[in-house]
């Protein structure tokens, strides 16, 4: 049985509870749910005394960690990255994130599960995660780059043309925050300070400044200046079909130096 809204509770129906559970209905289950209850509240120590208490409220920079663990909980095993890759998807919404899991875990089934997995199934927040994409890109691997925006072009709910604007969007903003934690590393900065800086949530910030490492300043100079060529191809400067200016520009930013003619 559920009851939501427990928050509204007061000393005496937390005394009411407290005389149920001393003989609970058999084969019954019992969920209070409720925002914002403190440890320490009247309704919060009665049920410790004879149930759970699971408290959601988890900082930002720990939710990776705390998917891991609720993943632990239900007998499932996902890696680091996966669990990055869980919250990039779905957000800071713990409920969202716990069904998610629930989700993932049940799909394993004692399997463990891996980021292109989480990739692959979890259901992200309103517009489709692009993290697969600017991954790849960051670990300059072309194939995964292009299979990963073609996944977003045929998944999207919008139309292509807008999707591809989309993309590109993002990329300028990623790329700019690749170049932005790039500095910051070469200058000694670690990635919290870096995160700080920019406004960041810690493993992005991670994340950027890592990607950096993968290319030269001129190199991401490069790709800022591609991306915005790109752009105004896209809605209309060139006669090239928009698509194959995205892969051609795909293949240009993310390829190595030593892979180009």
């Amino acid at each position: 049985m559920l009851v939501d809204g427990v928050e509204a509770w007061k000393s005496a129906d937390a005394k009411e509870i407290e005389a149920y559970l001393a003989s609970p209905a058999p084969a019954t289950v019992l969920a209070l749910v409720g925002e914002g209850l403190k440890k320490d509240s009247p309704l919060a120590k009665t049920v410790a005394k004879t149930g759970e208490v699971h408290f959601y409220d988890v900082a930002k920079k720990d939710l990776p960690k705390w998917v891991g663990e609720q993943f632990a909980r239900l007998g499932a095993s996902a890696d680091r990255d996966a669990c990055r890759a869980l919250v990039e998807a779905v957000g800071d919404d713990v409920g969202d994130l716990a069904s998610e899991i629930q989700k993932l875990a049940t799909w394993a089934n004692g399997d463990p599960i891996t980021q292109a997995n989480v990739e692959e199934l979890a259901v992200g927040r309103a517009e489709t995660p692009i993290f697969a994409l600017t991954d790849s890109w960051g670990r300059r691997d072309v194939a995964a780059t292009l299979r990963a925006t073609e996944s977003l072009l045929d998944r999207s709910h919008r139309p292509r043309s807008g999707e591809l604007i989309r993309i590109v969007a993002s990329l300028v903003s990623h790329v700019g925050r690749v170049r932005k934690a790039s500095r910051l590393a070469d200058e000694g900065v670690r990635s919290s300070e870096i995160a700080s800086r920019l406004k960041l949530h810690p493993f992005v910030a991670e994340k950027a400044a890592k990607q950096g490492g993968n290319f030269s300043p001129d190199e991401l100079s490069q790709a800022t200046v591609r991306l915005a060529e790109l752009d105004a191809g896209a809605k209309g400067a060139s006669r090239l079909p928009p698509e194959l200016q995205l892969e051609r520009t795909l293949v240009e930013i993310t390829r190595r130096p030593d892979a180009r003619d």
